[in-house]
Order: C-alpha cells, then structure tokens, then sequence
C-alpha cells in the first residue's frame, strides 16, 4: 500500500510559482506511474500532468505546457510539480496520485495523497 502525502501547496499572486512534492512511504515510486490532478469545486477531476514508470514519457494538459515541470527523486521516493507563470486558472485542489500500469488512463491510478490547496491570486 503506498501512502503519498503532498505539501509545498498555498497563495500566490498570477505570475508567481510554487513547487508541489509528493513524499511516498509503503512503496517505491519508480515502480509506478506518477500524475498530478487537479480539482475544483463542481467539476471533475483532471489529469494535468503524468509520467511513466520508465519517466521516459510525459503527458501535459495544454493549458499547462511550458509553464508546469513534473521531476522525480528517486533517493527522497518524492515526485514534483513545479507550477511556474501560475494564473488565477490554476487555482484548485491539487492530487498527487501513482498508477501500476498506465500513466494516461485517469482510472488506472491506485493510490491517492489527500491533495492540497493551491490559490493564485489576480
């Protein structure tokens, strides 16, 4: 069972960054696929950005190319999401989540972190 844990959320103003992390326990994350989704109020929740389990492979929602880097660190078991340029868009709730076999299909992922908060203000 993996437990992920995500922090490195909160406010900030259009144009500013933050950098997200993903700590795992219970399991090795090179092991599994690894994706960022997002969420707010009243609407589904959406893939924004996944890697393979290889890492070889990257997929980017449009609204978030160029400006989101996903990274991992193998040593720390953590994976990132670096939110640059952010705009009032990008506000919602932030999952990290970890897939055994697919990092494009949204149902394949197994585990989930709680999420956190992520405010860009105007």
């Amino acid at each position: 069972q993996v437990h992920l844990v995500e922090s490195g959320g909160g406010a900030v103003q259009a144009g500013g960054s933050l950098r997200l992390s993903c700590a795992a326990s219970g399991g090795t994350l090179s092991h599994y696929a690894v994706g960022w989704f997002r969420q707010v109020p009243g609407k589904e929740r959406i893939l924004v950005v996944a890697n393979s389990v290889s890492g070889d492979s990257t997929y980017y929602i449009d609204s978030v190319k160029g400006r989101f880097t996903i990274s991992r660190d193998s040593a720390l078991n953590t994976v990132y999401l670096q939110m640059n340029s952010l705009n009032p868009e990008d506000t919602a709730i932030y999952y990290c989540a970890a897939s055994s076999t697919s990092f494009i299909v949204t149902t394949s992922y197994d585990y989930w972190g709680r999420g956190i908060q992520v405010t860009v203000s105007s």
